[in-house]
């Protein structure tokens, strides 16, 4: 085969060519500081860096946003807690001063004030939302914990208990004593000191009180259905022996003794089964629908909303097929029981406080000869024993009530815990989290990024063996077929 000369010009000039790109891609390396800039440049390396890069951005994700938007969730909850269990610490101090038996009038109704400032307190923090979102309300974060404002909508609702629920309330009663003053304190039909009593009677304190009674609730008792009748407070409908009977205004349901004895025969897993109506809602009421299986009318009458009442667990993905619990229900903390304890406090302490004034009334009219004597003395007495069985109630109640109190405080407190246990994981998975990320980087870096100082060492051969290439290349060029002629 023969070469010309033009051969060897075009030969030379594609290898000078081809070193100029060689000292351009070193070139560009040195600038970026990275081994490619597309794919083609080396498949292998594109591929990794692919594949680095996507568990990178995961981790990061993981690390940056999840783990950082959960522990500020439950940093607000924690907060919210704590001020419950702060709360229900105050509420446990007062109970302690009303359980003491030199009380006045003053003082109790002190003390009632502050029970009630302490219940909304309790109740107020658990719509403590995190950018908006409640954080005490399962899946439902665009919806509150409580009523904003009195509201009427009927619900129907479903409450599943056992036989726990069955207590026991003490009724005494006054008859037409509180009513007593000047001007009636003769009436031969008021109550006499023999007719004056209390007793024990076994009820079933639903979560809400002021129902419906135009339609009657359905109670199953371990699968068996039950009627009840209807009933008043004022006065109180004593149930029969196989009697239940439902008290709307309180919300509670009087149980006959045959019935309760039916109920504690029951094994400790048998549910009870009560279904009832509430249309009437004050501001501050707890939603139903975040704590029971219930229907609520909704705004088209021929529809209504149906609520589960299922248990609404939010969790965060805070790594591969990792995640982390951030929510706290509200039936971990906010129970209706604490409100309707405080409730059941303030009757009881308003009855004393009722009857007292009926004494001191009855006591100025002794000595009166504008008023008989005799049946002064006799309201009197009676009055007295009222005030006698009303206070053993009442502070009765009050100790009661302090157990119970501590007992939501361990409830509370018992969330809190959960609550410090999960942040502290999140504590872990981040510091997990961070050194996976500081890995993933120098696998990236070693796998994209170029060795500087061997590039150059690289790029100097290259510009070497250019600047050769061209002075040989020169001396070539310079003959031709003709010098030979």
């Amino acid at each position: 085969m023969r070469i010309t000369n033009k051969i060897m010009q075009n030969n030379s000039l594609t290898n000078i060519n081809n070193n100029k790109i060689l000292q351009d891609n070193l070139n560009t390396q040195i600038s970026t500081q990275k081994k490619i800039t597309r794919p083609s440049d080396d498949p292998v390396v594109a591929i990794r860096a692919l594949r680095l890069r996507t568990n990178l951005s995961e981790i990061t994700q993981y690390h940056e946003k999840n783990v950082e938007d959960a522990k500020s969730w439950l940093s607000v909850t924690e907060d919210a807690l704590g001020t419950v269990s702060e709360v229900i610490t105050d509420m446990y101090e007062e109970c302690q001063k009303g359980a003491e038996e030199s009380l006045t009038a003053e003082n109790r109704k002190a003390i009632l004030e502050n029970l009630k400032e302490l219940r909304d307190e309790i109740y107020s923090t658990g719509d403590a939302d995190y950018a908006g979102r409640s954080i005490f309300t399962g899946y439902r974060t665009q919806s509150k914990l409580l009523f904003q404002e009195d509201t009427t909508q009927q619900y129907e609702i479903t409450e599943k208990l056992s036989k726990s629920a069955v207590d026991s309330i003490t009724y005494v009663d006054t008859g037409s004593l509180k009513d007593l003053n000047t001007t009636n304190y003769d009436d031969p039909t008021a109550t006499t000191e023999q007719a004056v009593a209390s007793s024990s009677i076994a009820r079933i304190r639903l979560s809400y009180d002021t129902l419906s009674t135009g339609v009657t609730p359905s109670i199953t008792i371990n699968g068996t259905s039950h009627t009840m009748t209807l009933g008043t407070t004022n006065p109180l409908t004593i149930p029969g022996a196989n009697d239940i009977v439902f008290i709307p205004e309180s919300g509670e349901l009087l149980l006959g003794s045959n019935v309760n004895a039916t109920i504690q025969a029951l094994p400790s897993s048998a549910e009870i089964n009560i279904t009832y109506e509430k249309t009437s809602w004050s501001k501050g009421d707890l939603r139903p629908e975040h704590y029971f299986t219930c229907t609520a009318d909704s705004t088209d009458p021929t529809k209504e909303i149906d609520y589960s009442g299922e248990s609404q667990v939010m969790s965060y993905d805070v790594g591969y097929n990792q995640t982390v619990r951030i929510n706290t229900l509200a039936n971990e903390c906010y129970t209706h029981n604490i409100g309707r304890d405080v409730d059941a406090l303030t009757q009881a302490t308003q009855a004393v406080i009722d009857i007292q004034s009926v004494i001191s009334t009855l006591e100025s009219m002794q000595g009166n000869a504008s008023y008989t004597q005799e049946d002064v003395e006799a309201r009197l007495a009676a009055a007295k024993k009222a005030e006698t069985l009303l206070i053993e109630k009442e502070q009765s109640l009050y100790s009661a009530t302090i157990s119970k109190m501590q007992g939501y405080l361990d409830q509370t407190n018992l969330a809190m815990t959960n609550c410090g246990s999960r942040s502290a994981r999140l504590d872990l998975v981040s510091n997990r989290l961070q050194s996976q990320k500081t890995n993933f980087k120098a696998l990236v870096s070693e796998n994209e990024g170029c060795d500087v100082t061997e590039v150059a060492v690289q790029l100097s051969s290259a510009e070497l063996a250019y600047d050769a290439a061209l002075m040989a290349t020169g001396k070539i060029v310079q003959n031709s077929l003709m010098n030979y002629i």
